[in-house]
């Protein structure tokens, strides 16, 4: 049986909000408010859910990019968010990211093969001829030239681009790859061939991702198990066809009923929600879902969900969900 290599749990992200006049805090953005899942060794963790969910939020908190206010992220075995400045430093060696828009992500005033070497330079790996020659190697691993390393990052596609943060992300031989929507930015032709990169290094390094994303289809193609998250919280988690196959949340259902179908004969029926979410300055008491919610009852609006496990970890926090 495969090891836990990431346990999250009970993690909170919160953002202070001052006033104006007196600079005090008068309240709390709660991004991430409370969510427990675990990941194992080469695992895919797909984390879906609408914008301003708090999916980049946590990749970020899990990374320690952004600090959290409670809970524990354990990666093999030690705790990030109590590790020190040196322990965090070879810690993060192991778990890597990869955002969403790579032109953003790389320093448009240096060549790409500086960029590379650097990374290998500030965790002082090798001597220079040795780092030249381990970039040169991994700038290969994603399918490009190596000839082409002298050149800035403007000379390149967006998918050269993100093949080249790809290459930055494993220069360090890392476990974890945290991919934050790495493919929404591209040509529906260049995400297939990004995602194929994704499965080929996978494995062939034996990495493990999170991979967050909004397009649903993508995410069934890549990801083991789904966990799906809405206002800071996680709804439902279970593997990957299980999920698709029988969603419990409500939630979950519409927003696999948006899903597109090329079938006229295989008509779905389409969940329609009302509103928009609620702001994650003042979420909603009891369930968080229940204002767009078509089964939300009075108990909804009183009490919070527990996570119930109807096996085979299938997780869903929902008061209604074994009435099902």
């Amino acid at each position: 049986m495969q090891e836990n290599i990431l346990e999250i749990k009970d993690l909170k992200i919160h953002f202070p909000i001052k006033g104006k006049i007196i600079p005090r805090v008068v309240g709390n953005v709660k991004a991430v408010d409370g969510i427990s899942f675990s990941i194992k060794q080469g695992e895919t963790l797909g984390l879906v859910g609408e914008s301003g969910c708090g999916k980049s939020t946590t990749s970020r908190g899990i990374l320690r990019l952004i600090e959290p206010k409670a809970g524990q992220v354990i990666f093999e075995g030690k705790d990030v968010i109590k590790s020190s400045k040196k322990e965090l430093k070879e810690i993060r060696k192991k778990m890597q990211l990869v955002f969403q828009d790579p032109f953003a992500s790389l320093n448009p005033k240096m060549r790409v093969g500086d960029m590379l070497e650097e990374v290998l330079y500030v965790h002082r790996i090798g001597n220079p001829k040795e780092r030249k020659k381990i970039a040169e190697n991994y700038f290969e691993m994603v399918g490009l030239n190596k000839k082409y390393m002298t050149r800035f990052p403007h000379e390149f596609s967006g998918g050269q681009r993100q093949r080249i943060v790809f290459a930055r992300a494993i220069a360090l031989n890392p476990k974890l790859v945290i991919c934050d929507e790495p493919v929404s930015a591209l040509d529906v032709s260049i995400q297939a061939q990004i995602i194929n990169l994704m499965e080929e290094l996978k494995n062939r390094l034996g990495l493990t991702y999170i991979f967050i994303a909004h397009d649903l289809s993508v995410v069934k193609h890549v990801s083991d198990r789904i966990a799906v998250m809405y206002l800071g919280k996680i709804v439902e988690i279970a593997d990957t066809e299980e999920l698709f196959a029988n969603p419990r949340h409500p939630y979950t259902k519409a927003l696999f009923s948006a899903i597109p179908v090329c079938d006229p004969e295989n008509k779905v029926k389409k969940i329609t929600l009302e509103g928009d979410m609620p702001s994650p300055l003042d979420p909603p008491k009891g369930c968080r879902f229940h204002t767009r919610c078509y089964k939300a009852k009075d108990i909804c609006k009183e009490k919070a969900p527990q996570e119930i496990d109807l096996g085979g970890g299938h997780l869903v926090s929902c008061h209604f969900v074994k009435n099902d």
